[in-house]
C-alpha cells in the first residue's frame, strides 16, 4: 500500500469530499428537540449509506433514543483493530438572528484570518471531524482497495443531549465493539497549524441546590429583615466554596487524588502553550483568576475547579418588584482530575450546604451527572506512532495536551470495553462550537483527512513518512 497514493487521493478528491460533508451538514439532526427526531434518523441513514458504498458493513442500531451507526471493515490478517467514535447530532441553532447564513445551508467563506471557513451547525462539532476520518478511509481504500488495519466506526446521535444510551449500548455490544484502541475526534489542536493529542480530560460533577425558607414569596417591606431570605442564605453558602485568598476549593477532602504537575510537563506547556493574556484575551479578560500558583492553561488542563453556573431567585423580569422570595436556586459544577471520586465530591458539597443552613431553611438537591477524569498513559504503544504521523503531516512537533472539558465517552469506553483512547481532533478555539456561525477551517478538514490517513497507516505498523 502506498501512503503517498492515499494522500494524493485526499488532495484530488477534496471537492467531492467537501460536497459529501455539505450533504451531511444540511440535515438538521438536533438531538435535543423532538421535532428533529426524523432528521437524526436521516443523518444516521445517510452515514450508513455512505459507509456501505465504501465497502463497510454498516447498519443503524436502535436505542431508546436516536439510533447508533455501527460499521466494520477488516484489514489484513493480524493487523491492529481500531474503534472510531464520533457523533452525528448537533446543538440547537438559537438565536437564529445571530447567524450570518442559514445554519443548515453550509457555505464556504473567507474568514478573518484569510482562511477559508466552512460555516454551518455541526461543521466542527462533530460532523466535520467525523468526515475527516471517513474520507481518510475512502482515500486509503481507493489507494489499495482495503484499509491497512481493521476499523469499526461507532457514531452516536445523542452526544449533545446527554448520551444516556451510549454506555448501555457499549455494555450490550462489548464483543462486537472491542478493539485495540479507540480513536475519538471530538477535540482540537493546540493552535492553528499545531497538532496535538489530548491525553488528559477532566471529569465532572453537576449539582443543583434549591434553598426554601417561607411557604410563599413575601412583601419585603412587611417581612424584610425579619424573615429569612433564601437568596442571601444561598449566596453565603456558595461564597464559602472557595477560599478568597488562594482560590482553592474549601470542601474537605476535595484535593484527595489530585496529582501535581510534573516539572517536565509544566516546562513543556510553558513553551508551547499560550500565556494567560493569550488564553483569556479573546474573551475580554487578561488575568488568571482561580487557584493561585497555576497559569490559566494549567488551571483548565490539570487542576480541579468549582464554578457557579447559574443562580436565581425572586423577581427576574424587567422592572422592579419588592419581593422576598420563598426559594433560591444555584447550579454548581466541579471539574475533576486525577482520581477524584465524583460521588465523594457530591457528598462533600451537600454536606457543605447542610452545615450552613440556618433555622427555617431547607435544601433540596438535584444531581446532574458525574464522571471521573481520564488519563491516557504515556506508555500506551499507539501514542508514539500517532504523534509521529501528525508531525509528518503538519511539519510541527505534535503536542500531548490536556483538556478542560469532560468527554464521558472516554470513561465509558474504558469502563465497558477496557480500552484506552487517543483523542485526535482538528478543531480550533475560534470554531464557535455551540454558538451561532459555527465554523471549521477548510485547511483543518483537508489536513485533518490527510492526518488520519497517516495515523491509520502508522498504527498499522507502517512508516508514516
Amino acid at each position: 500500500m502506498s501512503l503517498h497514493t492515499a494522500l494524493s487521493a485526499v488532495d484530488t478528491g477534496l471537492d467531492a469530499s467537501l460536497k459529501r460533508l455539505f450533504d451531511l451538514l444540511r440535515i438538521p439532526s438536533i438531538s435535543t428537540q423532538a421535532a428533529h427526531a426524523p432528521d437524526c434518523r436521516a443523518a444516521a441513514n445517510w452515514l450508513v449509506d455512505t459507509l456501505h458504498d465504501m465497502g463497510f458493513t454498516a447498519s443503524t442500531r436502535e436505542t431508546p433514543g436516536h439510533p447508533m451507526v455501527v460499521a466494520h471493515a477488516k484489514g489484513p490478517h493480524g493487523s491492529p483493530h481500531v474503534l472510531f467514535y464520533g457523533h452525528y447530532d448537533v446543538q440547537p441553532v438559537d438565536p437564529l438572528t445571530l447567524w450570518h447564513s442559514a445554519p443548515f445551508e453550509p457555505v464556504l467563506v473567507d474568514g478573518p484570518t484569510g482562511e477559508k471557513e466552512i460555516t454551518a451547525r455541526g461543521a466542527a462539532d462533530d460532523k466535520g471531524q467525523v468526515m475527516t476520518f471517513i474520507e481518510a478511509c475512502r482515500a486509503l481504500k481507493q489507494a489499495d482497495g482495503t484499509l491497512p488495519l481493521s476499523v469499526t466506526l461507532l457514531i452516536e446521535g445523542e452526544e449533545e443531549s446527554g448520551g444516556i444510551n451510549l454506555l448501555p449500548f457499549l455494555e450490550a455490544n462489548t464483543e462486537e465493539l472491542k478493539a485495540d484502541v479507540a480513536l475519538i475526534c471530538d477535540t482540537g489542536m493546540l493552535g492553528r497549524g499545531l497538532p496535538a493529542i489530548t491525553t488528559m480530560l477532566r471529569g465532572m460533577v453537576g449539582e443543583e441546590v434549591i434553598i426554601t425558607a417561607a411557604n410563599r414569596d413575601l412583601h419585603s417591606g412587611m417581612y424584610g429583615n425579619a424573615a429569612r431570605n433564601p437568596i442571601q442564605v444561598l449566596c453565603d453558602i456558595v461564597a464559602d466554596l472557595r477560599d478568597g485568598a488562594t482560590g482553592r476549593v474549601t470542601l474537605p477532602g476535595f484535593y484527595d487524588g489530585v496529582p501535581d504537575i510534573d516539572p517536565q510537563t509544566r516546562a513543556l506547556w510553558g513553551k508551547i502553550g499560550p500565556s494567560d493574556a493569550q488564553s483569556l484575551g479573546p474573551v475580554g479578560l487578561s488575568l488568571a483568576a482561580g487557584e493561585q500558583g497555576y497559569t490559566a492553561l494549567e488551571q483548565t488542563w490539570c487542576r480541579p475547579s468549582c464554578e457557579i453556573n447559574g443562580i436565581s431567585g425572586g423577581y427576574e423580569e424587567n422592572g422592579f418588584k419588592t419581593v422576598l422570595p420563598a426559594k433560591a436556586m444555584a447550579k454548581v459544577s466541579f471539574r475533576l482530575v486525577g482520581t477524584q471520586d465524583p460521588e465523594a465530591i457530591r457528598a462533600a458539597f451537600r454536606a457543605h450546604v447542610q452545615a450552613r443552613l440556618p433555622a427555617d431553611c431547607t435544601a433540596d438537591f438535584v444531581a446532574h451527572g458525574g464522571s471521573r477524569a481520564s488519563l491516557v498513559p504515556t506508555t500506551m504503544p499507539f501514542l508514539p506512532p500517532a504523534l509521529k504521523a501528525l508531525e509528518a503531516e503538519w511539519q510541527q512537533p505534535a503536542a500531548v495536551i490536556g483538556c478542560g472539558g469532560s468527554i464521558p465517552v472516554v470513561t465509558e469506553i474504558q469502563q465497558a470495553l477496557g480500552m484506552d483512547s487517543l483523542l485526535i481532533g482538528f478543531g480550533l478555539d475560534d470554531d464557535r462550537v455551540h454558538s451561532p456561525n459555527e465554523k471549521y477551517d477548510l485547511s483543518c478538514f483537508h489536513k485533518g483527512t490527510r492526518s488520519w490517513v497517516r495515523v491509520l497507516y502508522a498504527l498499522a505498523g507502517k512508516n508514516p513518512d
